[in-house]
């Protein structure tokens, strides 16, 4: 009983943002988030991005993984979330279901991209929209 107050305790004072709120993986449609990029020889299609979000104390962030062909890592990094809630145009698109598609604008060693969120799906997209960019008040 002691054990297990005393583990309580200790992931309330630590939080939860050694946890991940929510994983997606990239679709296979999407480009890769600009601060990847493949080593020779791989081909897009061989390459998959797995992608999480964290709150933590200090802000929102999110990690990103990227592997190639066989599931072997070829990259590992985390960005910092723009914002505390993912963001949604003025005027949606017609199609997509009420509070899609949203957005969330990461940042990752000075590279920011948009990433999108077109339903409730563990599915995510690069944004490349010149006008969704300038709506969120990201430049190009």
């Amino acid at each position: 009983m002691r054990t297990t107050a005393l583990l309580v305790c200790c992931l309330a004072i630590a939080g939860c943002g050694n946890f991940p709120e929510s994983c997606f993986d990239l679709s296979s449609a999407s480009r890769l988030p600009k601060w990847f990029s493949l080593p020779a020889g791989t081909l897009r299609e061989n390459a998959t991005v797995h992608m999480c979000y964290f709150v933590k104390q200090t802000g929102r962030t999110a990690s990103f993984v990227l592997r190639g062909a066989h599931d072997q890592k070829l990259a590992e990094v985390e960005g910092t979330d723009r914002g505390l809630e993912p963001l949604t145009l003025r005027q949606p698109p017609a199609g997509f279901p009420p509070g899609y598609p949203s957005f969330e604008i990461i940042t990752v060693a000075g590279i920011t991209d948009v990433i999108e969120h077109r339903r409730m799906e563990p599915v995510f997209y690069v944004n490349d929209n010149p006008a969704v960019w300038s709506e969120l008040g990201v430049s190009q």
